[in-house]
């Protein structure tokens, strides 16, 4: 079960159609991040975030249908799904559930953060933490959302296999979500032909990944409003 479940992990990760990147790992930690740039202003994007039955892919869930997820947005609200029953000529089916996480924070059109192991994850003696993260974009009027989701413990699967296949996973999953509200085509870095002269603009400098304890602070200083200065 647990290498069939790795395997169509692995799979999909190669057809993902956003590109994620594992930026941190060892032997018992890893780390993931994906971001893109939506049309949809912050509200439209915090309500279809929270609203996963809409854009989550149906492959990744244990009924069979992102229809059955929920997820209230609030401190220890889940994000849970039904598994509906299934009644035969015979008798009548029992209805199940499942846990994949736990919501830690959740500050609209911001932050929404959960912990939990997905997939699986769901499995091993891990700890997931999940961190959506909205900024409003002056350039284009939409919103831009980073997804980190930061897996550490003892586990049974070999880490750049299940690292890769779970990053892969994420970035689906963003990338479904983005497609729902709008992409914000990222700018061309494509080299200029001989009919037109002009150089293609640079792009930016790839970021180096962060250190281990720069991660948390990085995204805590998102989570805080600006301060004003005094007068």
């Amino acid at each position: 079960m647990m290498k069939s479940a790795i395997g169509a992990m692995a799979l999909l990760a190669v057809a993902a159609p956003a590109s994620a990147e594992v930026v941190q790992s060892s032997a018992t930690h890893f780390v993931t991040r994906d971001s893109v740039t939506v049309k949809a202003p912050p509200k439209a994007a915090w309500l279809a975030l929270i609203t996963p039955g809409d854009w989550w892919a149906d492959d990744h869930t244990w009924s069979g249908k992102a229809a059955n997820l929920m997820l209230s947005p609030q401190g220890g609200g889940c994000f849970c799904e039904r598994i509906p029953e299934k009644d035969s000529a015979s008798e009548v089916g029992l209805a199940g559930s499942a846990h994949h996480m736990t919501v830690v924070m959740a500050e609209p059109m911001k932050v929404l953060r959960m912990r939990g192991g997905l997939g699986p994850l769901q499995s091993e003696p891990v700890d997931g933490v999940l961190t959506i993260t909205m900024q409003a974009d002056k350039a284009s009027g939409g919103t831009r959302i980073v997804m980190e989701y930061v897996v550490g413990g003892h586990m049974r699967y070999e880490v750049p296999t299940i690292s890769k296949a779970v990053d892969g996973v994420m970035s689906l999953q963003l990338g479904r979500l983005a497609d729902k509200l709008g992409r914000v085509a990222e700018p061309s870095t494509a080299t200029p032909s001989k009919a037109d002269p002009k150089p293609a603009a640079k792009a930016p400098a790839k970021a180096e990944p962060l250190k281990e304890e720069d991660v948390g602070a990085a995204l805590d200083a998102m989570d805080k409003p600006t301060e004003k200065p005094d007068d």
